[in-house]
């Protein structure tokens, strides 16, 4: 992945710094969000539609004592994200709490990614980020918020931290394009097209999201009655802190199209902030009450059948145990995108074991 990125023209230390995130999804069970992003959101975006800046000019437009506004003009979004959170976590040593935002930026990876590099920090770690419009309203059937992610990070005396690293959305578009990879349906009530229904077909979902032709269902699903508006208004909270703190894009004008339909940049908005623990109480004290919480929770009363009760991170914690053993699952549809990459880059140094 260091190479392909290298070989469509981001250098070296940005290249690093995207394959890592990329991977450390994989590597984490995450695998909507791994290598089988590289070629459609980084490759193809760089390379064929031409949207994307492999080099990353990082503008910062606004710096104020805990808090700062930068500008990515459309570069990497695991650059311009990697130094938002630096920049966040340097504030928050010096003030406390350190708060930035991001402005024409592009997708970013796992959202978890920068909430871990807090937790490094013995910090707690928040983020972000708008997307391409995907997900309805409570009550409406036209995608309109992205999948919008906010994601926390907290440090506790286990092996693996606190991060609740998903959407505000049921499903996300990652998944659904792995769903497509593996030639597999979609559960049904998680996309609906513009009468309400339920559709499954992931190849013609993923076409009807870009049409404005399906919508993703927001966490608690399409009625007031499952809590469907709980998760509608999260993800109003994260486009209304990834856009309206920076003079951001929102919405549909996020669609990656003019009114011509041709493409454009994506023009993402992402927030980060990190807090530091210390300025609060001693660190290995709020460790021990955070991994009190979280063995209580896994320690009470099962539903019968359940093997286990999770805290979040600990999924991923236990794939990685796993994946560093076994290795990253590459089904045939990712196959053929890796050799085509290589092939297309003249990686000649690089033979599979799958070909």
């Amino acid at each position: 992945m260091r190479d392909v990125f290298q070989g469509i023209g981001v250098p070296e230390k940005d290249a690093q710094i995207c394959a890592d995130v990329l991977i450390k999804a994989d590597k984490r069970g995450i695998d909507s969000h791994g290598i089988g992003r590289l070629k459609p959101i980084y490759y193809d975006r760089i390379v064929k539609q031409k949207i994307q800046q492999p080099v990353t000019q990082i503008e910062v437009v606004r710096d104020r004592l805990a808090t700062a506004v930068l500008d990515g003009h459309h570069g990497m979004g695991m650059v311009i994200s990697t130094y938002c959170m630096n920049l966040a976590i340097e504030k928050a040593k010096k003030y406390g709490l350190g708060m930035v935002v991001a402005r024409n930026s592009t997708h970013y990876g796992i959202a978890g990614y920068y909430t871990l590099m807090a937790c490094q920090e013995n910090m707690i770690g928040l983020t972000g980020t708008n997307a391409r419009p995907s997900t309805a309203p409570t009550f409406g059937v036209e995608n309109m918020l992205g999948t919008n992610p906010l994601v926390f990070g907290m440090p506790t005396d286990e092996e693996f931290p606190f991060t609740n690293d998903y959407a505000t959305s049921i499903m996300q578009r990652g998944k659904i394009e792995q769903y497509a990879r593996e030639g597999k349906d979609c559960p049904p009530g998680l996309v609906i097209d513009r009468q309400g229904n339920t559709i499954t077909d992931p190849q013609k979902i993923l076409q009807a999201l870009v049409q404005g032709e399906a919508a993703l269902v927001p966490i608690g699903g399409i009625k007031e009655e499952t809590g469907g508006h709980k998760g509608y208004g999260y993800a109003t909270v994260v486009e209304i802190l990834s856009a309206a703190l920076q003079q951001g894009a929102f919405l549909k004008q996020l669609s990656g199209f003019d009114p011509e339909g041709n493409r454009v940049p994506y023009k993402l908005g992402h927030f980060f902030m990190a807090i530091d623990i210390a300025a609060f109480t001693e660190i290995e004290t709020f460790k021990k009450i955070t991994g009190d919480i979280l063995r209580a929770l896994r320690n009470s009363q099962k539903v019968p059948g359940a093997e286990r009760i999770y805290t979040c991170g600990q999924k991923e914690h236990l794939a990685w145990l796993e994946r560093k053993d076994t290795g990253i699952p590459i089904n045939e549809v990712l196959q053929q995108d890796i050799i085509a990459m290589r092939n297309e880059l003249g990686l000649r140094q690089y033979q599979f074991d799958f070909e």
